[in-house]
């Protein structure tokens, strides 16, 4: 990084400049010309006045620069040249040092890492759900039919004793959505926490969850109301929390692969070149 350049300031000097003289009948040429076009679609004294206004104005603009153009003289103030002096080196990154053309993150988790994490920490998530509705509503379906019934069953909540029984469309429903939902959330994270400073697990794990939380809380009640009089906002934020810190776990096992961008356009292609790009040692394991 680079500090700016420091300057020693002068005393500025003032000059005077030679200007074209302001002059208002450029707008009032425009407001005639509009006048007359106007006119042709409304009433033709319009147009009338509009060309009256037009001529005055084209004459005064001409006097203003035949035979001899207008001109103002304006005092301002130029500063002289500062005197600069030499800036310091520019610090390097480490990785510009081994890479030509580096891009950050030099290293991302394979895709399938981020897979894997959505449908365990999926997995971990209904874990926590069932629970709450075996120890509040008596009921393992519970939690389920709450999820597929407030969107399924719209424009009424189903009753609770509905909400009790096995429901198999409801079921295929909510399992659909959980399923499509992880994954997406898994790939996110794959993404992201190479990104995320200092313990990405703590950040992916505990602190998106509760974030993400508090955004349904905000926002629920105008999306699905009657979800919103249902849910339990402290096993959900439980749940959520235990899918972030399952899935965070499950991508961070996996061993980080270089981005493409870092990899010459021969080893992408799956050509044998070697001796295009030299080894690289370093003493990143774990990332």
């Amino acid at each position: 990084m680079a500090t700016p350049q420091q300057s020693v300031p002068h005393e500025p000097d003032p000059v005077e400049v030679v200007l074209p003289s302001p002059t208002p009948w450029p707008f009032f040429l425009a407001v005639g010309a509009a006048l007359l076009f106007a006119g042709l679609l409304t009433n033709v004294s319009l147009s009338v006045l509009g060309a009256i206004l037009a001529v005055f104005a084209a004459v005064g603009w001409f006097r203003q620069v035949l035979p001899h153009e207008h001109h103002v003289t304006v005092r301002a103030t130029v500063p002289l040249e500062e005197e600069r002096l030499a800036a310091p080196e520019v610090l390097q990154i480490a990785a510009a040092e081994k890479i030509q053309r580096a891009w950050l993150p030099l290293k991302v988790y394979p895709v399938i890492s981020g897979v894997r994490g959505g449908l365990l920490g999926g997995v971990a998530m209904a874990i926590i759900a069932l629970l709450y509705g075996v120890i509040f509503a008596r009921s393992i379906w519970y939690p389920i039919n709450l999820i597929a019934g407030s969107l399924y069953a719209l424009p009424a909540m189903p009753s609770n004793e509905a909400l009790m029984r096995f429901n198999l469309m409801w079921f295929l429903f909510a399992l659909a959505l959980h399923l499509t939902v992880c994954t997406l959330v898994g790939l996110l994270y794959g993404a992201m926490l190479p990104m995320l400073p200092g313990r990405p697990i703590l950040w992916g794990g505990v602190v998106a969850p509760l974030l993400w939380s508090g955004i349904v809380y905000s926002v629920l009640d105008f999306v699905n109301p009657l979800l919103d009089q249902k849910i339990n906002w402290y096993w959900f934020a439980a749940s959520q929390v235990a899918f972030g810190v399952v899935a965070g776990l499950v991508v961070m096992r996996h061993n980080k692969q270089w981005t493409a961008e870092n990899v010459p356009l021969a080893m992408r292609a799956g050509i044998e070149a070697p001796g295009l790009i030299a080894e690289r040692h370093d003493g990143d394991k774990g990332r």
